[in-house]
């Protein structure tokens, strides 16, 4: 009897065992199951999602369209227009700004404390017999000449160029501009001739004359040389030696630029439409 007893009892431990491993493989095959599932899961939804987005953000209809984004970079044609545009529009700004600052202090100079005052009170008469001052130009830029009408060649080369300044002014700013003619031969330029020598150059010009002292004086505060022989006989002709400058004044009558024969017409009438403009900015 106890022979038999001993196969027997491998047998059952044997048995007992099975259940064991084969329930432990169950659990852990479940397992290994759930974790292979997990991450194709993940993955799967990510990528839906990035595809989505990606699908919002550029919509592409073929291959080739979405290639040739990469192969342009960040930069395309039309961004290179605007930053050349932008870049030009900065540079003519910057440019203008420093031809601005230069005009304003070659005014200011002008006004600045030891340096000759050019221009001040006067006291004369228009080609209208009228009496004409300083006031009666403030308010507005003045551009004054010095002459003579018995003046052979300079006087009327001279005029028909402030004739043409005025009207390139007049045309961009209308009203500015007060064109002055100032004879510097009171003797022989009365009202009555200042007014017949000025309608031959331009109608809107403004003559004054006055007596000898009263030009004198004015010819003296802005500065202009002339001069007339000493001695003169009733009837003989002469000519009268004198600065051949254009004086522009502010609206307050203070000097600001002399323009000479250097500057044609269309350069003078440049300056003086900036110096207008530059005095209605802030």
């Amino acid at each position: 009897m106890p022979q038999p007893a001993a196969p027997m009892r491998a047998v059952f431990n044997a048995l007992s065992r099975a259940p064991s491993r084969q329930c432990t493989r169950l659990m852990s095959t479940t397992r290994g199951a759930q974790l292979a599932r997990r991450p194709t899961v993940s993955c799967l939804a990510d990528t839906q999602i990035h595809q989505s987005w990606g699908q919002r953000r550029y919509k592409y209809k073929t291959v080739e369209e979405a290639k040739s984004r990469y192969r342009s970079g960040p930069f395309s044609w039309k961004a290179g227009i605007l930053f050349i545009v932008a870049g030009a529009g900065l540079l003519w700004y910057f440019e203008s700004e420093k031809e601005r600052m230069r005009r304003q202090r070659v005014a200011e100079a002008n006004k600045g404390v030891g340096t000759p005052k050019v221009g001040g009170a006067f006291n004369l008469v228009d080609q209208d017999g009228k009496p004409f001052t300083e006031q009666n130009l403030k308010g507005k830029y003045s551009l004054v000449y010095f002459g003579f009408t018995h003046c052979p060649d300079i006087c009327p080369e001279e005029l028909d160029k402030m004739a043409k300044m005025f009207d390139l002014v007049q045309a961009d700013c209308p009203g500015a501009l007060v064109p002055v003619f100032v004879t510097c031969d009171p003797a022989r330029d009365g009202p009555k001739e200042l007014k017949e020598y000025l309608s031959e150059f331009h109608t809107g010009f403004v003559g004054l004359t006055g007596t000898y002292e009263q030009v004198k004086a004015m010819c003296k505060a802005y500065r202009v040389y002339f001069s007339t022989p000493s001695v003169v006989k009733p009837g003989q002709d002469y000519l009268v030696d004198h600065s051949i400058y254009f004086y522009l004044m502010d609206p307050q009558g203070d000097f600001v630029e002399a323009l000479g024969r250097q500057h044609s017409p269309e350069q003078a009438a440049r300056i003086i439409i900036q110096h207008v403009k530059d005095s209605k900015k802030p």
